[in-house]
């Protein structure tokens, strides 16, 4: 899913130890542009993904590229909105197009069809 908005705040990073080793959580708040502006908190986990917010100036207008998730505890449910890209916008337009999955079936390749049938072999009324 994406959204668009300006970059408000960036929230503090939170590290820690699991089995599996060091971690690290941080986040930001985008408010929305519509009629009706909406603040909107994303998470990120890792430092990769942290990494991705350093170089964004306050109030700079964002699209957003995140997968909400929620999780039950103790009847009660809580959700997250993971972010996954976060691209800059300049005058209306991202500066770095986020990835797509690709429209049109790869070409097929020409070794099925290499060799010729021999005469007779066909099937074709013709």
């Amino acid at each position: 899913m994406d959204i668009t908005g300006r970059f408000i705040k960036i929230l503090p990073e939170v590290r820690g130890e699991s089995q599996r080793g060091p971690w690290v959580r941080g986040g930001f708040v985008i408010e929305t542009d519509s009629d009706y502006p909406r603040q909107v908190a994303f998470t990120l986990f890792g430092e990769d993904r942290l990494a991705m917010i350093n170089g964004i100036a306050l109030n700079s207008p964002v699209v957003v590229t995140f997968s909400p998730e929620s999780r039950e505890f103790n009847d009660r449910w809580y959700t997250d909105l993971r972010c996954i890209r976060v691209v800059p916008m300049v005058a209306g337009i991202p500066t770095a197009a986020p990835a797509a999955a690709p429209t049109a079936a790869p070409a097929p390749s020409a070794a099925p069809f290499a060799s010729k049938p021999a005469e007779g072999d066909d099937d074709l009324p013709f």
